[in-house]
């Protein structure tokens, strides 16, 4: 059985209740739920948590501390947050399709994940279908001549590389002599993230 929805204010609590259980491994205090929302008044939280109990989303009992509970259980694992192109440039980062549940393999490391479309990266054995998992890069100039990294053209989209930086310029190198390195202006690349990992699906083939 599916449970109510919620309005604004209820999604927005459920939501944070979410992230704090995520981080912190317990439920928050009522004090912690006012100061997240911005209120100065317990009557609010408190009227909110017993709306979600009532629409089937928590499991709480007043006047016990900590004694929240998830019902409905997010879904867990790496977020694939779209398609890569190994060909050409494509758009990048629609919303959040589906979620790879790696948890256990990659925990604590801040990754995401892309499908890569297109045989561009053959040669380093990345071909279209694969996922490939991305350590997000915060400074280019910790990246090594060589690395495949997922790249951004401003106004083009993302496209996954082995990755050369020089001097002014960045070039975008494929594994496949079939197609062109991309060579740009380094201020006009941005380098979203480092391959991690290369995540493949053995599919099984029927016979005739």
């Amino acid at each position: 059985m599916q449970p109510a929805p919620l309005t604004v204010a209820q999604q927005e609590l459920y939501d944070w209740i979410v992230e704090f259980l995520s981080d912190h491994g317990h439920a928050p205090s009522i004090r912690q739920m006012m100061e997240a929302m911005g209120l100065r008044s317990p009557a609010p939280i408190q009227s909110r948590l017993r709306y979600l109990q009532k629409k089937g989303w928590i499991q709480w009992e007043p006047g016990r501390a900590r004694t929240l509970q998830l019902k409905i259980v997010p879904p867990a694992g790496i977020p694939v947050l779209g398609t890569v192109s190994a060909g050409g440039l494509v758009e990048t980062f629609p919303d959040v399709e589906e979620h790879l549940d790696l948890q256990t393999v990659l925990k604590g490391q801040n990754v995401f994940a892309l499908t890569v479309c297109g045989d561009s990266m053959i040669g380093a054995h990345i071909t279209s279908g694969d996922v490939v998992l991305m350590k997000p890069v915060a400074d280019i100039r910790s990246l090594p001549n060589g690395a495949v990294v997922s790249a951004m053209v401003p106004g083009e989209g993302t496209t996954l590389k082995f990755f050369h930086w020089d001097g002014p310029t960045i070039r975008l190198e494929p594994a496949n002599p079939a197609y062109e390195p991309i060579i740009l202006p380094a201020e006009q690349v941005a380098i979203q993230g480092r391959l991690v990992a290369v995540w493949r699906q053995v599919r099984a083939f029927a016979g005739g």
